[in-house]
């Protein structure tokens, strides 16, 4: 991955939700191993005068304004506490008047990374995944980062290994680059998880298990031999499981720090855009994770 050269570096999109704050204290940690800035957004969106009969009160605009300040304030310091003073990086903040899905996604046009909880203030349910964050998984130009409210210190988890979702296709390769550069940048192990086949092995009858594993192990192993070459430090442990891609994903996931996957695939883990597979595990997984999307 390149670092430094989106303009916006790593945006949070900031709510001053509990979710929100763990973004912020994760991205900040992602922007220092990185090197470069983040940017912290806090979109408000337009109230429209004549949806009610009731006049809107007089100085809404200075409290919106105050409002956005204050959480934004609050973004700042939880970043600045988050990172040490030798590993201090610039923060940039942004208040932006518009509607807040599509604002996000054209920042993530500039942007090496955009983080966001999984769902802010307004959500119906805290059991489904939010609008802006299954929207930006959908549409937006950078990968995505998706931290829950309780993600914000993980301390124990600091020497966990990244879990990398594959299974050979375009995204799945994207999803490859991004994991290999996150373990390194965090000296920690990466253990790269192949499910063969949404359906279960043993519904397929006169399949041949062993053979079909030997090709898969095979096939897994050249998809991840550059990636060992180009980044020597990360140790690399192969896992082919007989099983469905989100129930490995995400059993595995309890020993884990973050977990990487493309947002397409030949029908493992990525087979629908945010579908089963990709859905459930954002759904089940308590720790961050990173879904891959086509860089602009």
């Amino acid at each position: 991955m390149s670092a430094g050269t989106k303009k916006y570096g790593i945006v949070v999109g900031v709510d001053g939700s509990s979710a929100s704050h763990s973004a912020v204290c994760w991205a900040a940690r992602d922007a220092a191993m990185r090197h470069i800035h983040l940017t912290l957004a806090h979109v408000v969106s337009p109230i429209i005068a004549g949806w009610s009969p009731v006049p809107l009160p007089a100085g809404i605009a200075a409290w919106q304004e105050n409002e956005a300040r204050r959480i934004l304030d609050q973004a700042v310091k939880i970043a600045q506490d988050t990172t040490t003073n030798d590993r201090a990086i610039p923060i940039k903040t942004e208040i932006i008047y518009a509607e807040t899905i599509p604002t996000l996604v054209e920042l993530s046009e500039a942007a090496e990374l955009i983080a966001v909880g999984r769902y802010g203030h307004g959500k119906i349910a805290r059991g489904l995944l939010g609008s802006v964050s299954s929207s930006l998984v959908r549409r937006a130009h950078c990968p995505v980062a998706i931290l829950h409210d309780e993600d914000a210190s993980t301390p124990h988890l600091t020497q966990a290994p990244v879990l990398l979702g594959t299974d050979g296709s375009p995204a799945s390769k994207q999803a490859t680059a991004i994991a290999f550069d996150e373990a390194s940048r965090r000296s920690v192990d990466l253990v790269a998880v192949h499910a063969w086949s949404d359906t279960e092995i043993f519904e397929l009858p006169g399949l041949d298990w062993s053979a079909v594993k030997a090709e898969e192990e095979r096939s897994l192993a050249e998809a991840l031999a550059g990636w060992q070459e180009r980044y020597p430090d990360v140790t690399v442990h192969r896992l082919l499981v007989c099983d469905r891609p989100a129930r490995a994903l995400v059993e595995k996931s309890q020993s884990a720090q973050l977990v990487v996957l493309g947002n397409r695939g030949r029908g493992g883990f990525t087979g629908a855009l945010l579908g089963s597979v990709s859905n459930a595990v954002v759904q089940a997984v308590r720790v961050p994770v990173i879904v891959a999307r086509p860089s602009s």
